[in-house]
């Protein structure tokens, strides 16, 4: 796998179940337990027993990132780093929420955006951030000349931060899990979970949670086609990456899983799946008209596999209980809708 990982073993001990169980208690109170949904429609249509869709497009910041920051911005707090400075970097929904957690925790932040971030994202973020301390600044960068790890590393070089990355760090992953957790203390034992795949924070931590609470389920990450590196590395056992994957999906346009991810993601993950544009937008529609949910691109990828499943093998799905999260839903509506409110429609 590389030196620069770790191996499994080393990963459990970083990353355990009682380390979720601690960060669900240590959120409560400022990420939202967010809903379970089902549809009697969707769960005939596709011939489940139960679907359950958790709802984390309703999470404060618009996503479950909020619940990684804040469990480990607060764990820095508590050792004792809140005169230093955080530093990460992310497309959006990590930079939102690390700004919203900088605020409540009283902590300066600097955020690496990339240019072509979706302009509600960027927005929100600079929003948080103006209640955080003064110092704090959201930096934008060009993805195609630059890469984010060489920016931060440049940075902190320069002056001394504590990095926060989006996925890749033990007190994130456990902070993510706590979706999961919530799901099976919730509704109990499932035969299947769907998870979005970006960096595989999400994954991993909802995967080790699944395995403990409910140990026959089956967990897949689902991920697009036009950014596979996760699946690859999945089935191959070597890390591989892609480069600026041009898919819509752009919370899913991480160069590939991490140091801790990747191995969490062999041992607790038992399938990936890929899906394409068209099957993350026909799910995106799909969860606005039979939930009335707006979720993005990236957090649809879960639900556009459990469809595309259900279409093409179809006795993955039938008979099963199933939980789906809806990850994420930041999405910009403007570009659509601005024509039509200059125009009177």
């Amino acid at each position: 796998m590389g030196n620069d990982l770790l191996d499994p073993a080393a990963c459990e001990n970083l990353v355990s179940f009682a380390a979720i169980e601690s960060a669900f208690e240590r959120i409560r109170g400022q990420a939202l337990r967010t809903p379970l949904l089902r549809s009697t429609r969707l769960e005939q249509a596709l011939g489940a027993e139960a679907i359950y869709f958790k709802c984390e497009n309703l999470q404060r910041c618009g996503s479950f990132k909020f619940r990684g920051a804040y469990n480990a911005l607060s764990r820095w707090v508590e050792a004792g780093g809140r005169e230093g400075q955080v530093l990460a970097y992310s497309s959006g929904n990590h930079a939102q929420a690390l700004a919203l957690s900088a605020a409540l925790l009283g902590v300066r932040a600097l955020l690496l955006m990339p240019k072509n971030a979706p302009q509600i994202k960027r927005e929100a973020a600079a929003a948080y951030l103006a209640a955080a301390p003064e110092g704090s600044e959201i930096r934008l960068y060009d993805p195609a000349e630059h890469t984010r790890e060489a920016l931060a590393a440049e940075l902190l070089r320069e002056r001394s931060a504590f990095l926060l990355p989006p996925y890749d760090h033990p007190d994130v992953i456990a902070g993510q899990g706590s979706v999961a957790y919530e799901i099976f203390s919730e509704v109990g034992e499932l035969d299947l979970l769907l998870v979005c795949c970006g960096g595989g924070g999400l994954l991993s931590g909802c995967a080790l949670a699944a395995k403990a609470m409910s140990p026959q389920c089956k967990v897949v990450g689902v991920e697009p086609s036009l950014a596979d590196d996760a699946t690859r590395s999945f089935y191959t056992g070597v890390l591989q990456r892609v480069e600026n994957p041009a898919t819509i999906a752009d919370g899913a346009r991480t160069p590939s899983l991490g140091r801790y991810t990747f191995p969490l993601v062999l041992r607790y993950v038992d399938a990936m799946w890929t899906v394409s544009e068209e099957e993350i937008v026909e799910a995106m529609i799909c969860l606005g008209e039979r939930l009335k949910m707006v979720v993005e691109p990236t957090g649809a990828l879960a639900s556009a596999g459990l469809f595309t499943r259900a279409r093409d093998r179809a006795e993955e799905i039938r008979g099963k209980r199933i939980g789906v999260v809806l990850s994420g839903g930041n999405v910009d509506l403007r570009p659509r809708l601005t024509p039509l409110l200059h125009s009177g429609g």
